[in-house]
């Protein structure tokens, strides 16, 4: 089952999560332009929005995705293949 996940930022409205990065760790991106991303992490005292560029963006994926393949979690692997494919192509 793929659930989507939302939530808002103070100043560029709704974000969707591309992916999990780590724990606590999650990338966003604006939800209609997918041009502005967000590595969001979450603590005790709140969420924190760090800004990032496409590449930088493009490279957390990439690298979660290596993670995920040498972990051999080969379903979650694919999905995420189809969400590089469809966010920066």
């Amino acid at each position: 089952m793929n659930t989507e996940h939302y939530i808002n930022h103070p100043n560029f409205g709704l974000l969707y999560r591309v992916c999990f990065v780590e724990e606590h760790h999650e990338l966003f991106t604006t939800l209609y332009a997918q041009r502005l991303f967000f590595l969001v992490s979450t603590t005790t005292s709140g969420m924190k929005f760090e800004p990032m560029g496409r590449s930088e963006a493009r490279l957390l994926l990439e690298n979660r995705l290596r993670m995920l393949r040498r972990t051999g979690q080969t379903q979650e692997y694919e999905q995420l293949q189809i969400v590089l494919q469809r966010t920066f192509q």
